[in-house]
Parts: structure tokens; C-alpha cells; sequence
């Protein structure tokens, strides 16, 4: 039994080498064939892909030469565009700069020119007293119109009021009340205040500044205005004296606070552009009131002409409407003498006919009859 068992192990032990054996080679031809095929593998990929990555190149380069086509391209017209543009920016700049320069040339002419009109005006409203007076009516006439107040209507001016007294605007301030205005005040003195260079000179001449106002009120209270009002008219009793350059009003305040009671105590009142401004405010508001009042004095009147009006119109409807009735009832009896039988007229004229008078063609009986 210990033999055969050996045997059979022997045996088996053979059978397994040889399996084995079989089993090796099978696997070794396998690995050739698998190596085989990867070599092929490998190297088919290894040429697909350089083909590839050739094909890629190629496509790369021409799609990379036309992208940086289409970007360089337009740069290139900018930076054209944009070196024409700076050419001819800086062509206009000069043009531009020389058009300037002219200009300021021209601008320095002007202001030289400015400046000799503004001395010789100044010399001539500081020595001729024409100028400011016409100054001062100008600045007064623009007050006026501000307040909507009309020429010929709120106020007259240069208006004599005697042979010798011609005041300079005449102020209604309503339908009989009225004020003189004069705007004709001398302010070469306040000129030379202003144009003092030394604190003597600009005292001497604020001193000068208010005798000259001072001797101006005593001119206008020595020529009495308000005595030479022609009635129906009433004058308010003063005159107003306008200074037409605030400052000038006001210079002459500070040196003599009391300037204005004084000329005040002379039937004289000083005012100044804002101050007349304020009294021209009321004046208009005084008119605009008389033309309040006056609008419904007419309507009172255009109200009382059509009631009026009315009453007529209805006597009138009511006379016609009698005329109409007198009418429908002449009517009425012409009709019964038109109506057939009886002692018509239509009966009378047939009978006529028929004892042979002519029935007219035109206009025969018969007709009428059947009308009717």
C-alpha cells in the first residue's frame, strides 16, 4: 500500500510539473503576444499622435496668425487714426492759439478804449452838471417803469407850471393830488470824495458834499412848487429831491445825521433810490386801488344798462306778442269770409261766374275755395 501510494504521488507530481510546464509556456507566449501588441499600440499612437499634434500646430499657427490679424490690424488703424488725429489737433491748437492771442490783443484794445470812455465820462459827470442831471432823470425813469407807472397817465415831466418853473417830473399821486420830483443834484463834490487820496482831501470834500446838498434844498424850498399847483390839482404840500447815487444819500447822512430834518422843516425831502422806490410802491398801489374802484363803478353802470336793457326788451316781447294776437284774430274773420256758404265772399264770387263774369286762369276762384 506504502508503494503504490509513492507511485501515485510520483505520478501526480509529474502531472502537475507537466500541467505547470504547459501552463508557463502558455503564459510566456501570451506575454510575447500582449507585448507585441502593445509595441503596436504604442507606436500606431506615437504616429497618430504626431500626426496630430502636426495637424494641430498647423491649425494652431494659422488660427493664432489670423486671431493676432483681426487684434494687430485695428490697433494698427487706431494708432493711425490717432497719430492723424494729434496732427491735426495740433494744427487747430495753433490756429486756436493764435486766434487767442488776437483776441487777447483785441480785448486789451477794447479795455484801453473801456477805460478812456470811463475817464473822459467820469471828467464829464464830475464838471458838467447837464450830465448828472440826465443821469439822475434816467435812474428816475427806470424807478417809474419798474412800478408799471405810465407818462401821461402816473406822472408828466419838464411840464411848465409858470413861465420859469419847470420841475422835473410832476408825480400824481391820485386823481387831484400831486408831488414835484427833481432829480437835478450836483455830485461833483461826492465825486471828488471818492477819488480823495489823503484823509484832508476826502473831509474837504465830504464837507463840500453836503453845503452842496444843503444849498440845493434851499433852492427848491425858495422856488415853492407846491404854491404854483393849478386847481382843480391840490399839491401834496412838499418836494421830493432825488439823489441818484445811494452812497452820495448816504455819505452826507453820516456826516450830518440831521440833513434831512432840516430840509424836511423846509417842505424838502431827501430821498434815495431804495427810499423813492418804496414810495412809488404805495403810489402804485393808490392807482391800482382808483382803478379797482373805477372797475366796479362800470360794472354798476353796465349792470344798471342791462336791467334797463331787459325791461325794455320785455315791454317790447310783450307788444309783439299783442300784435300777434290782433293778427291771429284778423286772421280768423279774413277766414270766415273765405269759407264756403253762406254770405262768403267765395259764395258771392261763384255766383258772379255763373252770371258770366271772367274766372282769371291765373288766379281762378275755384282754386281758392279748394284751398280753403
Amino acid at each position: 500500500m506504502a508503494l503504490a501510494a509513492v507511485i501515485a504521488y510520483f505520478i501526480a507530481t509529474g502531472i502537475v510539473k507537466a500541467r505547470d510546464a504547459a501552463h508557463g509556456d502558455a503564459m510566456d507566449s501570451l506575454q510575447r503576444r500582449f507585448d507585441e501588441t502593445i509595441a503596436k499600440v504604442r507606436a500606431e499612437v506615437k504616429a497618430e499622435t504626431g500626426e496630430m499634434l502636426k495637424e494641430r500646430e498647423r491649425a494652431f499657427a494659422e488660427s493664432s496668425g489670423a486671431s493676432i490679424g483681426r487684434i494687430v490690424n485695428p490697433l494698427k488703424e487706431n494708432i493711425a487714426e490717432l497719430r492723424k488725429a494729434m496732427e491735426d489737433g495740433s494744427r487747430e491748437q495753433a490756429e486756436r492759439r493764435g486766434e487767442l492771442k488776437q483776441q487777447i490783443r483785441d480785448l486789451m484794445d477794447q479795455s484801453e478804449a473801456a477805460r478812456k470812455s470811463a475817464d473822459e465820462l467820469a471828467a464829464a459827470f464830475r464838471h458838467r452838471g447837464k450830465v448828472q442831471g440826465d443821469w439822475g432823470e434816467t435812474v428816475l425813469e427806470e424807478l417809474l417803469a419798474s412800478q408799471g407807472l405810465r407818462e401821461g397817465v402816473h406822472f408828466d415831466t419838464q411840464v411848465p407850471i409858470t413861465p420859469t418853473l419847470r420841475p422835473d417830473l410832476v408825480l400824481h399821486l391820485d386823481d387831484r393830488r400831486e408831488v414835484i420830483i427833481d432829480s437835478k443834484v450836483s455830485l461833483t463834490a461826492y465825486m471828488d470824495y471818492v477819488n480823495a487820496e489823503t484823509d484832508e482831501e476826502r473831509e474837504a470834500a465830504r464837507k463840500a458834499h453836503v453845503d452842496s446838498l444843503k444849498r440845493h434844498v434851499r433852492e427848491l424850498a425858495a422856488k415853492d412848487y407846491s404854491a404854483h399847483v393849478a386847481p382843480p390839482k391840490v399839491t401834496a404840500g412838499y418836494v421830493i429831491m432825488f439823489v441818484p447815487v445811494a452812497g452820495a444819500f448816504w455819505t452826507a447822512l453820516d456826516a450830518e445825521p440831521g440833513l434831512w430834518r432840516e430840509a424836511a422843516a423846509q417842505n424838502v425831502y431827501i430821498t434815495d433810490e431804495m427810499s423813492l422806490y418804496t414810495v412809488l410802491k404805495m403810489v402804485k398801489l393808490t392807482w391800482t386801488q382808483i382803478a379797482q374802484v373805477r372797475n366796479h363803478e362800470k360794472v354798476f353802470k353796465l349792470a344798471d344798462e342791462m336791467i334797463e336793457r331787459v325791461g325794455m326788451f320785455m315791454e317790447q316781447y310783450e307788444a309783439v306778442g299783442e300784435a300777434l294776437k290782433d293778427a291771429a284774430e284778423a286772421y280768423d274773420l279774413g277766414k270766415e269770409k273765405l269759407t264756403p256758404g253762406g254770405q262768403s265772399i267765395i259764395t258771392t264770387s261763384k255766383k258772379l261766374i255763373e252770371l258770366g263774369a271772367r274766372n282769371n286762369g291765373r288766379h281762378p276762384v275755384k282754386a281758392l275755395a279748394e284751398r280753403n
